[in-house]
């Protein structure tokens, strides 16, 4: 499988400003790290210091493991990236760095230099570009993520953007628009991944007196953040990319549904569109032209289901969002029974850069039938967790190692959750497996929207299977009795598996009720939740085996099947863990070892917290 391995860099970096500059990532990683108090302390130490310096608040630059994430330009040098940046030492970096001209290598992280070949780069300090993190991926979608103020179209302007849509609108058709996606070779990147150009077209080629783009934003997958810190980070790429899909298709009205959960993506997305209308990218007679579009954030209540395209469409009507069968397909009859084109927040924010470069560059990147690059929000059990924008095509082991930089503390890998609650468990012995739309299907996982989730050897494959099926049937809207009732029942087993009451049985009838519930249900909920437990059957069936036949958890995950022994050799009769036993399950002495009754013990685990001499396991 071929696969573009070249780096290509897209970015525009900012130009070297004229005074100092202070950049700090406020994304809501970076708030949830402390980022607000940190500007605090950089306003008031400014204001002490009497420093007249520009401060720019930015989006998620991806390095969400090292937030608060702070950067300082000075006139005529690289711009210096800050990790981990706590208030206390805000004072030491405007004094040194703002102030004289001197990095402070203890909290310096990296630099980042400009265009202008006359910029200065700092000594004994890697580059941006050249970081463990960042080496392997290919910034294209992100490239203005944590490089320019979300809430300034200026910045984005001066980024390119909103050319491709000047150029739209005074050269192309809309069936111009049309064919070049589909030349492009972008599939949808909400998890599906259908091609976006045929998409397009199915759209057009309906006649209405009105016709609606809709943005999926309703991000519900566990650990996922890809759509919010697009949002969030550069809000005017979604924009730009809609009016260039409503023009191709002929929509008048666009609908970003998003879910209220995310109050930071609601408040820039408002922001931007304002700016938009203000200078005539959105509205009436876009740039002139006689194509109007407006453009409506509709805020949902956080329901899974309603990433579903047809759940989502009753929701904005009003309705309970709930699927229906289909046909008609929404691009026939959707939105108010009118032709409706829906795509997710990534897949909208690749079309500027589509036309910015064109299809033929595009679809060089890849595979042959997975195009461009996909975004992922990579968290667990992994050193660098993050956000990540890397090339269709790369394996799953680059990902993992290369970029994320192993499993911590010196645990094993075990195995990666690709796709969510929707998406399967893949063991080490798939790392060297691209990572594309057809490989990961076909190993039982799937793309998904773009969360991937590593796990290490202390990680039970059984309850983490009942934890994304458990997701999922809290989720279901209830419609259809496959997933309504198929869910529960598959759920049930799990529990009992976890909890010791397995039976061997019990794996022919998971993997029965897994194939049913996939084939009969009614959307790509039911369709897709038995993944989780179909990829965990498939390749840690051993797993399985032994919570059945031995009762045992091999990561000691399950507490139910914990079982409490005193090491002898290890007690020093000291009656702590005597003393600290809630049910009087523990006798013995200062003269004789501790002794655990396991019918009395309610593992509650207090015994192995308390024992300061590992003297219970």
């Amino acid at each position: 499988m071929k696969m573009v391995k070249k780096r290509i860099s897209t970015v525009k970096k900012n130009t070297a400003p004229k005074r100092p500059k202070i950049i700090i990532g406020m994304g809501t990683c970076g708030l949830g790290a402390g980022a607000r108090v940190v500007l605090e302390s950089i306003e008031n130490e400014l204001k002490k210091q009497n420093r007249p310096v520009d401060v720019v608040r930015t989006g998620c630059i991806g390095m969400c493991s090292h937030e608060v994430l702070v950067d300082v330009i000075m006139p005529g040098y690289s711009r210096v990236t800050y990790a981990k940046v706590k208030p206390d030492i805000v004072p030491q970096i405007i004094e040194e760095h703002v102030g004289k001209g001197n990095i402070v290598k203890k909290y310096a992280m990296a630099q980042m230099s400009f265009d202008e070949p006359e910029t200065k780069k700092y000594k004994d300090l890697p580059s941006f570009d050249d970081l463990e993190q960042n080496k392997n991926q290919l910034k294209l979608v992100t490239r203005n993520c944590g490089m320019i103020d979300p809430n300034s179209i200026d910045e984005y302007i001066s980024q390119g953007g909103y050319k491709a849509l000047e150029k739209i609108l005074s050269d192309m058709t809309p069936q111009d628009v049309i064919n070049e996606v589909g030349r492009s070779g972008l599939r949808g990147r909400g998890g599906g991944g259908f091609d976006t150009g045929w998409k397009w077209e199915s759209t057009a080629k309906y006649v209405a007196d009105k016709k609606y783009i809709i943005c999926n934003a309703d991000e519900g997958d566990p650990g996922a953040f890809m759509d919010r810190s697009l949002m969030e980070g550069d809000p005017h790429a979604l924009l730009e990319g809609m009016v260039i899909g409503g023009y191709a298709i002929g929509a008048t009205s666009g609908y970003i549904y998003i879910r209220a959960e995310y109050p930071l993506a609601i408040e820039r997305l408002e922001t931007a569109i304002q700016q938009a209308k203000e200078r005539g990218y959105l509205g009436e007679n876009i740039l002139n032209s006689d194509y109007s579009l407006d453009m409506i954030i509709k805020q949902g209540a956080g329901a899974f289901v309603c990433g579903e395209s047809t759940a989502l469409q009753f929701s904005i009507e009003g309705k309970r969002g709930m699927p229906r069968t289909r046909p008609p397909q929404s691009v026939e009859a959707g939105l108010w029974d009118k032709p409706t084109c829906l795509n997710n927040v990534e897949t909208f924010a690749n079309i500027p850069i589509i036309f910015k470069h064109g299809a033929a560059w595009y679809s060089k990147i890849g595979t042959e039938k997975s195009k461009g690059t996909k975004i992922f929000a990579l968290t667990g059990n992994i050193k660098n967790t993050g956000l990540i924008e890397v090339p269709m095509g790369i394996t799953v082991r680059e990902v993992v190692f290369d970029i994320g930089g192993g499993v911590p503390r010196k645990k094993k890998f075990k195995a990666v959750q690709i796709g969510g609650p929707s998406g399967g468990c893949l063991p080490e012995s798939y790392l060297e497996s691209p990572i594309d739309y057809e490989s990961l299907k076909s190993a039982g996982a799937m793309m998904g929207s773009g969360s991937l989730v590593v796990v290490d050897e202390t990680t039970c494959m059984v309850d983490m299977a009942r934890f994304f099926l458990d997701f999922c049937t809290n989720e279901s809207c209830g419609k259809c009795p496959p997933c309504r009732i198929g869910t529960v029942l598959m759920l049930d087993i799990l529990n009992r598996i976890t909890q010791g009451d397995g039976k061997e049985e019990d794996i022919d009838v998971l993997e029965k009720m897994c194939d049913e519930v996939r084939t009969m249900s009614l959307c790509g909920l039911g369709q897709s939740a038995p993944n989780p437990v179909k990829s965990t059957l498939r390749y840690f069936r051993d797993e399985y085996l032994v919570h059945i036949r031995d009762k045992e958890c091999p990561t000691a995950t399950c507490v139910a099947l914990h079982k409490y022994t005193v090491i002898p050799d290890k007690c020093t009769k000291c009656t702590l863990c005597i003393r600290n036993c809630p049910v009087d399950a523990i006798s013995g002495s200062r003269e004789e070892v501790a002794f655990i009754d396991r019918e009395k013990c309610i593992k509650c685990n207090l015994c192995y917290d308390k024992c300061n001499f590992m003297a219970i396991k």
